[in-house]
């Protein structure tokens, strides 16, 4: 049961007592019914206390903290200050309109919260009767408090990541789409100016760039030598073409023109020359662009295509929430109200036609593979609209899945699965996220490893050292065959060949072994000498003392 409602108003903070509840009944109906009726309402819920914002600054930063489900230090002291006394944590209840901050305020304040269907059905009167509960307020402040409020809030929203804006890929490729045009006209232009002098240049230069820049570089064909073959290959980056340039300009059957008219053609070439300059700037500027707001479309299905989708629909979130039937067609309006009209066939693809996919494809499988994309594509633009992290791993799954289906209609090779796909997919963009974290920690926490590994290192050295203590007072011998099987052993696990190492190490034992052997015979064989001499002269002490006492038996019996 709510004892109390915590409202966050434009113009600040308030608490109501909500009492008597009964009178209007628990059920979301009948409180939908008494909040029309003010006398009726305003007996269940009081006022009980308000705090205002210092500031329109003020509001703006306590509104984006509730916002985000963060309870300011205000917050915290106004809450403080009316339910103080552990007596009366226990009887409230706070309801509210969202569950983030309740689950904030229960934590640092323990004080219960709740937030359901209820609930925001008496914040509901409390937002419609406000400006009556608060008797300090003049008409129309409020309205013009919520009116600033508001307008402030969505301009830090929209300033929020300024490099997700879409309107800037929409504005690009309307423009690119444009250039095309004119400087493919002007060039046409550039072409028809110039060959009423040089009419065998155009058969030589096909390209449109190159031809205007050689119409701004040769001007009077008449001054074209040899001398100029060097400068000439330079613009041409072609010595034979050059060559052949100079050639036709001997034998040239174009008329001379005036050194205004050259002038003329000299200027248009390089408005034309600076149009394609331009051009290639701009196309630079839309990649970069398309790889902020939408990476994974982009690697999907390219910059251009996926550009001319985002704005046809109008901005990315458009195009997430269309189904990929709608994606597939769109770009084909027209054909497809003129089939619905003429009951005739709908359009198998619309923009996406124009992708290295569709292309590909074999014309009996161009809708097949056409629907397919577009269900990648689809999926692709609702991961970079609403995911947090911008990241390609997604769209490169993805493309790759549209490359397994290509062969599958073209081989009949089983392509993946889609969840296998995203698996993999989610479990290397979840390592790369890890990765990021790493590489961020800030150098304090770079240090503290550092100290612990320094500490570690001198704990392990003071551990060696104690040990070779201890094998000094059990003996040099012991010793050296520890380390030395230790340094073996360290080794081994390093290489993964420890079965090998081992046997090398027996077969030096085993060597050492036999020189030792080999060196030591001469001192083993007088040492067995001297061990007979030694045994046969006790066996003869011993032999001499038992005849002794036979002989002194024999007395003994006689």
């Amino acid at each position: 049961m709510v004892s109390h409602l915590l409202f966050e108003s434009s113009s600040g903070y308030a608490i109501f007592e909500a009492h008597g509840l009964d009178e209007i009944g628990q059920n979301i109906q009948a409180v939908r019914d008494s909040v029309t009726d003010l006398n009726r309402f305003g007996k269940v819920v009081q006022l009980s206390a308000f705090q205002p914002f210092e500031s329109a600054f003020d509001a703006l930063s306590q509104i984006n903290d509730v916002s985000e489900g963060i309870m300011t230090d205000e917050l915290r002291n106004f809450l403080e200050l009316n339910f103080s006394g552990k007596s009366k944590l226990k009887d409230v209840v706070l309801g509210l309109a969202d569950s983030k901050l309740g689950s904030s305020i229960l934590e640092e304040t323990k004080i219960q919260c709740r937030s359901n269907e209820f609930v925001l059905e008496l914040l509901r009167g409390v937002r419609l009767h406000f400006e009556r509960f608060i008797k300090d307020l003049k008409p129309g402040d409020l309205e013009k408090a919520q009116l600033g409020l508001a307008h402030s809030y969505s301009r830090a929203k929209v300033k929020f990541n300024v490099n997700r804006v879409d309107n800037m890929v929409i504005q690009a490729i309307f423009l690119l789409d444009t250039l095309d045009k004119d400087v493919n006209s002007f060039s046409m232009r550039v072409r028809e100016w110039y060959s009423w002098h040089f009419p065998e240049l155009a058969k030589i230069v096909t390209d449109n760039y190159l031809y205007a820049k050689l119409a701004k570089f040769i001007e009077n064909k008449a001054e074209l030598s040899e001398e100029n073959l060097p400068a000439l290959i330079e613009v041409v980056g072609d010595e034979d073409k050059a060559k052949e340039i100079i050639e036709a300009a001997k034998a040239s059957m174009g008329q001379d023109l005036s050194p205004v008219d050259l002038i003329n053609v000299q200027v248009f070439a390089q408005r034309v020359m600076d149009l394609s300059e331009y051009r290639k700037n701009l196309y630079d500027y839309l990649v970069t662009k398309m790889n902020d707001i939408a990476p994974n479309l982009t690697a999907l299905i390219g910059e251009i295509v996926g550009a001319r989708l985002i704005s046809h629909a109008g901005s990315l979130t458009n195009l997430a929430k269309c189904p990929s039937s709608t994606l597939q067609i769109l770009g084909a309006e027209k054909a497809l109200f003129r089939a619905l009209k003429t009951k005739g066939n709908t359009p198998k693809y619309g923009l996406i036609f124009h992708s290295s996919f569709i292309g590909r494809a074999s014309s009996k499988n161009k809708g097949r593979m056409a629907r397919y994309l577009a269900n990648k594509c689809s999926i692709a633009s609702r991961i970079d609209c609403f995911a947090d992290t911008s990241s390609t791993v997604f769209g490169e799954k993805l493309r790759g899945l549209v490359e397994e289906r290509l062969d599958f209609y073209d081989k009949g090779v089983a392509p993946k699965k889609n969840i296998d796909a995203m698996r993999a997919a989610i479990e290397e963009a979840s390592q790369k996220k890890d990765d990021m974290d790493l590489d961020e920690q800030p150098d304090s926490n770079l240090k503290k490893s550092k100290k612990k590994k320094s500490k570690s290192e001198d704990d392990s050295t003071a551990e060696v050292a104690n040990g070779g203590v201890e094998e000094a007072k059990s003996g040099k011998k012991n010793k050296k065959k520890q380390k030395d099987e230790e340094l073996i052993d360290h080794e081994d696990a390093k290489s993964g060949k420890k079965k090998k190492n081992i046997e090398k190490r027996k077969l030096e034992e085993e060597t050492v072994a036999d020189e030792e052997n080999d060196v030591d015979d001469g001192t083993s064989k007088k040492k067995k000498k001297k061990n007979k001499v030694d045994t046969e002269d006790v066996s003869a002490v011993s032999e001499g003392k038992k005849k002794k006492k036979k002989k002194s038996k024999t007395e003994e019996e006689d």
